[in-house]
């Protein structure tokens, strides 16, 4: 892989999924437990949008990585750790998508022992944290124009 400038348009694309993706998830009855546990629809749609929100925000670590650095990633807990090593995110981002991509993994892989409980306290408490990795993937990107392409 040749280094090269970060796509803005592939960066602000996966940010708006993610945008999109929380609010579904904000939308759901998480003011009340046994509101949300009552539909099993709830539960799969906070795991279907939680799983993608997940999924883009490691996406723009591996395109930054990628464009940055010149390197893929094959695990998503070291493309987190190279954000912070290269400065991408905080030190508290870095550990909080580190720990989501280790969720990630478990809603992929482990699907089965998840329970709807889980997903309603995940999502009740824990959003603002995909928020705000994606605020510093923001922050990031406006802080660096001279890395990125902005032809849209």
């Amino acid at each position: 892989m040749m280094p090269g400038p970060v796509s803005q348009r592939i960066v602000l694309d996966r940010l708006a999924w993610v945008t999109r993706m929380t609010a579904e998830i904000a939308a759901l009855p998480l003011d009340d437990e046994a509101t949300f546990l009552a539909n099993d629809h709830n539960s799969y749609v906070a795991e279907s949008c939680l799983r993608r929100a997940l999924e883009a925000l490691l996406d723009i670590g591996r395109h930054i990585l990628a464009k940055q650095a010149g390197q893929g990633a094959v695990e998503y807990k070291e493309i987190a750790r190279r954000m912070g090593e290269m400065g991408v995110l905080s030190a508290e981002d870095t550990a909080r998508l580190r720990l989501m991509a280790g969720y990630r993994n478990r809603l992929v892989h482990f699907y089965h022992e998840i329970t709807p409980n889980e997903l309603y306290e995940i999502c009740r408490t824990q959003l603002g944290d995909v928020n705000a990795v994606a605020d510093g993937f923001r922050a990031w990107l406006g802080a660096n124009p001279d890395m990125v392409d902005d032809h849209l």
